[in-house]
């Protein structure tokens, strides 16, 4: 597989690694993530003002610069490697992305915000019992004169505490499990949050910003509601999302292959090197062959991202059921190998260990997308044969 950059994209990902390894520092963004406001705003503006990085994957009707795939993988991939928590997939990819795809004048006025750096959002769809399908949802919106009224509740809202417009699925219409019926609303959360709406907040694993949010009779004005029968606009951009977290992964994982091969080489035992063990040269080729099959993975889902719906849900599938497990494998052998110090909050391994175990969950588990990518791969062979 022929992935060479063009030179247009080799100088976004040559000046988004010199910017991080000069300016972000691991231990000031823990600090941030920890006790400080969640992210570092600052870092924020650089990425939008001085590099470009937001808008390079946004669409230039929203203020972007058209950039497509390619860009989302260079870009992901960076910020992975150097264990970025600004929110670039819960703001760009998601929010500005399904806000443009909407076609609605308030939804792209929001997301050329976003890709001005004037504001971040979250993504409020998952639900509990979900299962990570988009379509099986309980919160419900009915329509009451000029406005319409929110009942229900959300779980694990990634950057909800931080975000200015909040997206959210309701169903305006069906039971639970239709496809149909599933409609998305827009929040501007700027002023405070509507009367009603309940954030509980908390910090995920890898110390991210979340929240459970509850919905009781929140009203809305009738333009809140953005897209009507969502669902499919939801799920390309929930496929793209899971690709940049590919992506991401692949970025964490390269760092992370890369340290413990050189404290391998550094850390003595009986005299010589740990790395000169063959049973260890062993567990770091396993560990190598494993990145390799995540970085094919990574192609074939950001290859197949503007592909027809069951080719691109097989796709990004596969690459994220190859990521879960490699996630896995690479960060707790990584630990082991580095020994108690692996996780220590002093090194940086473990930080990592601790986002590579957060994304082996993050849009799905692995057995969850095994059983989509047998669903989407017969459905696939179905269009084939019928074309």
């Amino acid at each position: 597989m022929d992935f060479t950059l063009t030179p247009e994209q080799q100088l976004l990902a040559d000046g988004l690694a010199k910017f991080l390894e000069a300016r972000y520092d691991l231990q000031t963004s823990r600090e941030a993530a920890k006790v400080g406001e969640g992210w570092q705003p600052a870092i924020w503006k650089a990425f939008v003002e001085d590099l470009g990085v937001v808008g390079a994957c946004l669409p230039e009707e929203v203020g972007g610069f058209g950039g497509g795939a390619e860009e989302l993988m260079v870009v992901t991939e960076a910020l992975g490697h150097a264990l970025v928590i600004e929110p670039f997939v819960d703001t760009v990819v998601l929010g500005a992305g399904l806000l443009g795809a909407t076609g609605n004048d308030a939804a792209r006025a929001a997301a050329t915000r976003i890709a001005e750096g004037e504001a971040l959002s979250a993504l409020a769809a998952l639900e509990d019992g979900s299962g990570g399908v988009l379509s099986r949802i309980e919160t419900t919106a009915t329509r009451d004169g000029d406005v319409w009224v929110l009942d229900g509740a959300k779980i694990v809202v990634t950057t909800a505490p931080l975000a200015d417009y909040l997206l959210v699925t309701a169903r305006t219409s069906g039971v639970a499990n239709d496809r149909a019926g599933v409609s998305l609303f827009l929040i501007d959360l700027s002023d405070g949050a509507p009367a009603g709406l309940e954030m509980h907040r908390l910090r995920t694993i890898d110390d991210r910003q979340a929240a459970d949010i509850t919905f009781g009779d929140v009203r809305l004005p009738a333009d809140a509601l953005i897209a009507e029968d969502a669902i499919d606009i939801l799920e390309k951009a929930w496929d793209t999302a899971t690709a940049a977290v590919v992506s991401e992964a692949v970025g964490l994982m390269r760092k992370v292959f890369t340290d413990t091969v050189e404290y391998s080489k550094q850390r003595e035992q009986f005299g010589v090197p740990i790395g000169s063990f063959q049973v260890l040269q062993h567990r770091m080729v396993d560990m190598h062959l494993q990145l390799e099959q995540s970085v094919a993975a990574q192609y074939l889902a950001i290859l197949s991202l503007d592909k027809s719906p069951a080719e691109r849900a097989a796709a990004v599938s596969a690459a994220k059921a190859t990521i879960s497990k490699a996630a896995r494998f690479l960060g707790q052998n990584a630990v082991q190998l580095h020994g108690g110090m692996g996780m220590t909050e002093e090194l940086a391994i473990g930080h990592y260990f601790k986002r590579l175990t957060a994304i082996e969950y993050e849009f799905g588990t692995a057995d969850a997308h095994l059983a989509r990518f047998a669903k989407a791969t017969a459905e696939a062979a179905t269009e084939a044969a019928g074309a």
